[in-house]
C-alpha cells in the first residue's frame, strides 16, 4: 500500500467547458467530511487530451508519482461523481484519475449511434492509459464503467493489476438483453407479466429511443434529479419500476417529462449536481443513452476476449443490497461473475444502485481493505 499524505485543503478550481464556461468544484466542508470521514481534500485539476481517435475530459489529484487508480463512472454521470473516492485515496498516495467517458461531461461526443460500443470505449481507456504513462492501474468502475473496467480487464490485462466493480457484476459473455434476461428472477417477474424482468427499461430504449431520449432532455435537472435517488430496503423483492416502462409509454409515463424534483444533496454536492445538469444540458441525452443500442457488437467483442473473458486478477464485487436492478442476493445474477473470475471478493453495502454516492466513506473503507488484503 501506499504510505499515507495528508493534503492541505485547497480552494475552488475550475474546469473548463466547450462552451468556455467555468464551474468551481468544491463541496462546503460538512458534505466532505461527511464523504470522506474529516480527510482534508486534494486538488482536483481538470485536463484534457486528444488522439486522432477521440478527445477525453478527465480529472486527476493525488501525488504525480503515486500508483494508477482510475475511475470510471457510469450511466447519466460524469467523472466527478467519484470526488469522495478520489480524495480519500489520493490521501493515501494514490494518483487518482476519473475521466467522462465518450458521450459524457466534457469528453467528445461521436454522431453515430454505434459509436458506443464498449470495444470503442475500452480503446478510449485505453489509450488515456498509454497517455499517462504508468504501469497497470487498479480500476475502478459503477454501473456502465464497471462494464467498461471488466472489458478492459479481460482484453487489456497487463493494463490492469486489480479492478473493483460497483452495482453492475461482471459478464464474460458481455451485456445485452439475452444474457441479462435469462438471469432474471422469476419468483419477482413472472415471465408472462414481465418478459424482460427488471431490464424493461433496456429494452424500452431498443424499441423507442427517441421518445426515451425526448422524455429525458424535456427537462434534464428534475431528470437527474429524479434519477439519483437513495435506495430502500422497504423496494427488496418488489417489483421495480424499470420493469414497467413499455406499459407505462416511458419512464415518466404519459407526461413524457420528469415531475419536479429536489435533488438530494447527500447524493451529490450542489455545486457538483449543477456540474453534472451542465454536462446534460449541453449534450442533451442522446449520446449517453447509445449504450443500450449496442447489444449485439458488445457480445461479439465480449466472446473475442482472450481465456474466454475469464479474469485473472484480483476482482472485488461491491453490491448495493437494496439496489432493484443490479443485485446478486437472492438471484443467479452473480453466478457468470463467479465462474469468470479467479480471485473474486464480494462485499455488500446497505444501499440502492448509487453505492458511491449513497455510502461514500463506506466504500472507500471496502476498498481499502481489499487493497490491503491483496497486497495491492
Amino acid at each position: 500500500m501506499p504510505t499515507i499524505q495528508h493534503h492541505p485543503v485547497e480552494g475552488p478550481i475550475l474546469i473548463g467547458h466547450p462552451d468556455q464556461r467555468s464551474i468551481p468544484l468544491v463541496t462546503d466542508a460538512a458534505v466532505l467530511a461527511g464523504a470522506a470521514g474529516g480527510m482534508l481534500s486534494s486538488t482536483l485539476v481538470s485536463r484534457t487530451f486528444s488522439t486522432p481517435r477521440q478527445t477525453t475530459h478527465y480529472i486527476e489529484c493525488g501525488p504525480a508519482d503515486g500508483p494508477l487508480m482510475i475511475f470510471l463512472h457510469g450511466w447519466p454521470s460524469i467523472g466527478l461523481m467519484w470526488r469522495a473516492q478520489m480524495n480519500a485515496f489520493a490521501a493515501d498516495g494514490w494518483r487518482c484519475i476519473a475521466p467522462d467517458l465518450r458521450g459524457f461531461g466534457s469528453s467528445f461526443a461521436p454522431a453515430a449511434n454505434d459509436a458506443y460500443t464498449i470495444e470503442e470505449i475500452v480503446a478510449d481507456m485505453a489509450e488515456l492509459h498509454d497517455h499517462l504513462g504508468r504501469e497497470a492501474a487498479i480500476w475502478v468502475g459503477h454501473d456502465w464503467g464497471s462494464i467498461v473496467a471488466g472489458a478492459l480487464a479481460a482484453h487489456e490485462p497487463k493494463r490492469c493489476r486489480g479492478v473493483v466493480l460497483i452495482s453492475w457484476a461482471y459478464f464474460p459473455d458481455g451485456n445485452a438483453l439475452p444474457t441479462l434476461v435469462a438471469l432474471v428472477d422469476r419468483t419477482i417477474y413472472p415471465a408472462d407479466q414481465y418478459p424482460d424482468g427488471q431490464w424493461d427499461y433496456y429494452r424500452y430504449y431498443t424499441t423507442h429511443f427517441d421518445t426515451a431520449v425526448a422524455d429525458l432532455d424535456a427537462d434534464a435537472e428534475a431528470s437527474l434529479a429524479s434519477i439519483f435517488r437513495s435506495g430502500s430496503p422497504a423496494a427488496v423483492g418488489e417489483v421495480s419500476p424499470s420493469a414497467k416502462v413499455t406499459r407505462n409509454g416511458g419512464r415518466f409515463g404519459a407526461a413524457h417529462r420528469a415531475p419536479p424534483t429536489r435533488p438530494d444533496p447527500a447524493l451529490w454536492p450542489p455545486a457538483d449536481f449543477e456540474e453534472l445538469v451542465h454536462a446534460f444540458k449541453l449534450r442533451g441525452f442522446l449520446p449517453t443513452c447509445a449504450l443500450y443500442l449496442n447489444g449485439d457488437a458488445n457480445t461479439v467483442y465480449a466472446r473475442g476476449a482472450p481465456n474466454g473473458g475469464r479474469l485473472s486478477q484480483p476482482v472485488l464485487f461491491v453490491n448495493g443490497d437494496f439496489d432493484q436492478i443490479c443485485s446478486i442476493n437472492g438471484n443467479r445474477q452473480g453466478d457468470p461473475m463467479r465462474a469468470a473470475c479467479r480471485d473474486l471478493t464480494v462485499a455488500s453495502l446497505s444501499c440502492g444502485h448509487w453505492l458511491p454516492l449513497e455510502r461514500k466513506e463506506e466504500l472507500i473503507q471496502v476498498i481499502r481493505r481489499w487493497l490491503q488484503s491483496k497486497k495491492l
